[in-house]
């Protein structure tokens, strides 16, 4: 699927992945070709109602695509504090609130040697290393559970051909554009034909 093609159907894009890959190129994307107002979630959650900034992000009127960590403290917060400040009646709550508003969630990822490198690029600890593919696995199931309430498309990154971390695109180039699955139950997801990315670890 084409991502052009795939956001333009939405109205709001919730764009969300584990440690290492790279949304920024993706982000900027949204906004240079497509007019969206990119905005990025405050990582600080109310206590009480730690999903309100989410929701009033909602309220903005035009096409919206959101930085976000909520699905990431679905994922993470059993990961390193044992439980989540977000319960999943409460995801289940937004991510309805995001298919009202015509939304998707976008679920970027990478093969998990490509978030390895990287994160060991950035000096990452050993515990972040260790829990890579904890945090894969926890974002498939995250976002599989959630497309039970709002769409869900798939960028699956592709590494870069120097086999290090991806160059940040700039300098007069375009990124290469990523291909793109979506899937909302009960409809089963439909896989990119390129076959590097039909490999998942």
């Amino acid at each position: 699927m084409n991502l052009d093609h795939a956001v333009a159907q939405h109205r709001t894009l919730i764009v969300e992945g584990c440690d290492g890959v790279g949304r920024d190129a993706l982000l900027a994307g949204l906004a240079r070709r497509h007019g969206y107002t990119v905005t990025r979630a405050s990582p600080d959650l109310p206590h009480v109602d730690p999903v309100r900034p989410y929701r009033e992000l909602l309220l903005h009127g035009g096409a919206l695509a959101v930085d976000a960590g909520l699905v990431g403290e679905l994922v993470y917060g059993p990961l390193r504090r044992g439980h989540s400040r977000v319960t999943w009646i409460q995801a289940f709550d937004f991510a309805e609130a995001v298919a009202e508003r015509h939304g998707a969630f976008v679920h970027v990822t990478a093969p998990v040697p490509v978030l390895e490198d990287r994160l060991a690029a950035r000096g990452a600890s050993a515990a972040a290393l260790a829990e890579i593919g904890a945090a894969v696995t926890g974002y498939d199931h995250a976002f599989s559970t959630l497309a039970e309430h709002a769409p869900v498309l798939t960028v699956e990154e592709q590494p870069a051909a120097s086999d290090g971390p991806d160059p940040d695109p700039g300098h007069g180039e375009t990124a290469p554009e990523p291909p793109v699955s979506s899937f909302a139950r009960p409809l089963p997801r439909i896989r990119s034909p390129v076959p590097f990315c039909a490999q998942r670890r």
